[in-house]
């Protein structure tokens, strides 16, 4: 039986635009693997990886027209998103290319012998060593970003580690072409194209979490599908470390005084949130707890003004379309759910966007309206109006795991006057990333970026954007009493590579 053909698909139309490639055997998974895995040490020289970061970044630049035109005919997600996205992602390579350089991420520690202590302290030099060939699972909703170049791809390259990429179905002729300029970038500092590895179909992301040589994987995804393969890393005879980004609802907290302050800017600004790239964003705001009576109304009556002259829009499949549909239907049958401005079909490509209220008082306790605190992917909020803080809290101790939550204080408020303290403590469990007077759409490429949290938010304490997060494809190995010239470069203790490092308890730079 041949291979099954992989097609690019316009969801404008639902018409197939070209077949790109056909679906990995699994001898086809095997085979980029063990190539990536020989390819190891073609990366162990921290120049070259630098070098080849950056020069990726430069061939993903000098091919951004096709790669955005490309990536526009098969996710709709068009400009400004993303030129953005695009290049995010080659300031993200740049950004790891610069850890690389710095070595801080290698975490070296020495602590020379000390008989004096209590027990005796031996010759002890600790750093960090890739893991081996990582697995990256590609996002539907970010092309780039999340993608064949993405964050996952660009911090397992920046450790050392090879990678083999799982391309998502949504847009497969993106991904080869990104793949192209990864692999031509590789070449040209010496490197085996096979350092980056790309296969597609259902079967072979499945078989590729269970290659022996597959020391780790990054997913971004639906819970679903994150918590098959999740299971599926933790039941190989050896397991392996699966950082998985799976669902999140992203709470939002409006304090009565920040209504009553400003609550036609926080209707508004809740409008734009929820709406960007037609609500396809992990940090969507899915639930908005906002008080009852004049401030919560006129908060309410700002978000369907700006809700209602929002467009139809194309998300990314139609199956996805079709989800969003479902889901928001289930979800306005309730009752005492509202819809001020309804979501739901559009014509046959597109969705509009709404949002639901409900009182707080039916998510307070388990029952049928449970749907609500589940994820809905797509132009949707719920706005839950409470009517004391005892509501807010009811609420917010039946939400899982999230990678944001969000609070609006008044000014008085973010001074300290009031419960503002006590609201972040609520949130902070619950979230990995906790917001103050903003909205949660926007994950910045920085060192303190934190973009994770609870499950099933993620499926560990890692971090996905960010200089952090390296450290999910390293691993920690102590040498100890190792003669000078047995000793990796990188613990010397003349620190030939000029590493920043701690020595007996002291940062030396």
């Amino acid at each position: 039986m041949s291979a099954a053909q992989v097609w690019s698909v316009d969801p404008r139309t639902g018409k197939r635009r070209e077949q790109v490639a056909v679906e990995a055997t699994a001898e086809d998974v095997d085979s980029a693997v063990r190539a990536a895995h020989s390819a190891r040490g073609s990366l162990a020289d921290r120049a070259v990886r630098a070098a080849f970061l950056r020069t990726a970044a430069d061939r993903l630049d000098a091919a951004k027209e096709r790669l955005i035109e490309t990536a526009d005919a098969e996710t709709a997600l068009g400009s400004p998103r993303l030129p953005g996205e695009l290049a995010r992602t080659c300031y993200q390579l740049r950004a790891f290319a610069d850890i690389v350089d710095e070595g801080a991420f290698l975490d070296v520690i020495i602590n020379h012998p000390d008989d004096t202590a209590t027990p005796p302290v031996p010759d002890l030099r600790r750093y960090k060593v890739p893991l081996g060939v990582v697995a990256v699972y590609s996002a539907s909703n970010f092309p780039f970003a999340f993608s064949v170049a993405g964050g996952d791809t660009a911090s397992a390259l920046a450790a050392g580690c090879p990678v083999v990429v799982k391309a998502h179905p949504d847009h497969p002729a993106t991904s080869e072409l990104a793949a192209e300029c990864l692999r031509r970038a590789a070449v040209e500092h010496g490197i085996p194209e096979a350092v980056v590895g790309l296969v597609h179909g259902f079967e072979a992301g499945v078989e590729l979490v269970k290659h022996p040589l597959i020391t780790a994987a990054g997913f971004t995804g639906s819970v679903r599908g994150g918590r098959a393969l999740f299971d599926a890393a933790a039941a190989r005879p050896v397991p392996i470390p699966f950082h998985g980004e799976l669902g999140s609802l992203n709470p939002v907290v409006v304090t009565e005084s920040a209504a009553a302050e400003r609550a036609e800017q926080i209707g508004t600004g809740l409008a734009g949130a929820m709406t960007l790239g037609h609500g396809q964003f992990c940090v969507k705001p899915g639930l908005v707890l906002a008080p009852t009576g004049e401030a919560g109304d006129q908060l309410v009556k700002s978000l369907a003004d700006a809700v209602a002259t929002t467009g139809e829009g194309v998300l990314l499949d139609h199956r996805m379309r079709d989800n969003f549909v479902a889901g928001v239907a289930e979800r306005a049958a309730l009752p005492d759910v509202d819809a001020p401005v309804a979501p739901g079909a559009g014509d046959e490509h597109t969705v509009s966007a709404g949002f639901l209220t409900v009182p707080a008082a039916r998510l307070a306790a388990e029952g049928e309206h449970d749907v609500l605190l589940e994820e809905c992917f797509g132009p949707v909020t719920v706005v839950a109006r409470y009517e004391d803080d005892a509501e807010v809290k009811a609420v917010l101790s039946r939400l899982p795991g999230n990678l944001s939550a969000t609070v609006h204080l008044s000014s008085d408020e973010a001074e300290g006057k009031g419960d503002g303290a006590a609201i972040l403590a609520e949130l902070t469990p619950l979230a990995g990333r906790v917001l103050v007077n903003g909205w949660p759409t926007g994950v910045a490429v920085a060192p303190a970026q934190h973009h994770g949290g609870p499950y099933p938010a993620t499926t560990s304490t890692s971090t996905s954007v960010g200089g952090t997060a390296i450290e999910r494809w390293l691993r920690p190995v102590t040498y100890q009493s190792t003669p000078e010239a047995l000793l990796p470069p990188e613990l010397r203790d003349d620190n030939p590579l000029g590493l920043p490092r701690r020595v007996d308890g002291r940062p030396e730079h």
